[in-house]
């Protein structure tokens, strides 16, 4: 009889996404990162509210989601699963943006949405990384890139 085992997977909580990453408010996007998988995948949530500061600019009688903040809560979830990997090594490298790549954008988000980035490893090598990722509202896709990032000393 073959035992399944089940692997368990880690978490983030807003404050150790502080640790993994610079980012502060109003440009940390990721409240909370789930279901991380080694350095292989992870789930980011960000809770859309409407005291959000680009809110009164973009647009003020009918507010969306930047989509450029899509890609950079996407990205931000994929730089802290790689900075959590890096153990006692990590208050000393910082994850730089390098591409984005097949970019495209579903439906708007809006405030009271709750946008789950989910964001899977395609390969890495050396200091550079690559991730598909998606972000999914409601379970439905609202938008998608592959992003691509390196890690360097700080």
């Amino acid at each position: 009889m073959e035992e399944s085992t089940k692997k368990e997977l880690g978490s983030a909580d807003i404050m150790d996404i502080m640790k993994f990453l610079p980012h502060r408010y109003p440009f940390l996007l990721v409240d909370r990162i789930i279901d991380m998988d080694g350095d292989d995948s992870a789930v980011g949530i960000k809770n859309v509210t409407y005291n959000e500061n680009f809110f009164q600019g973009h647009f003020p009688d009918h507010p969306i989601f930047p989509g450029v903040l899509l890609i950079e809560g996407m990205a931000q979830t994929a730089g802290a699963l790689c900075v959590s990997n890096l153990k006692e090594e990590a208050s000393q490298q910082l994850v730089y943006f390098m591409g984005i790549d097949r970019a495209r954008f579903r439906r708007p988000v809006v405030p009271g949405d709750q946008v789950f980035y989910h964001v899977k490893k395609i390969r890495n090598r050396g200091r550079v990384w690559r991730f598909a990722t998606e972000a999914k509202v409601n379970g439905e896709r609202v938008a998608e890139a592959e992003i691509s990032a390196t890690i360097v000393d700080v």
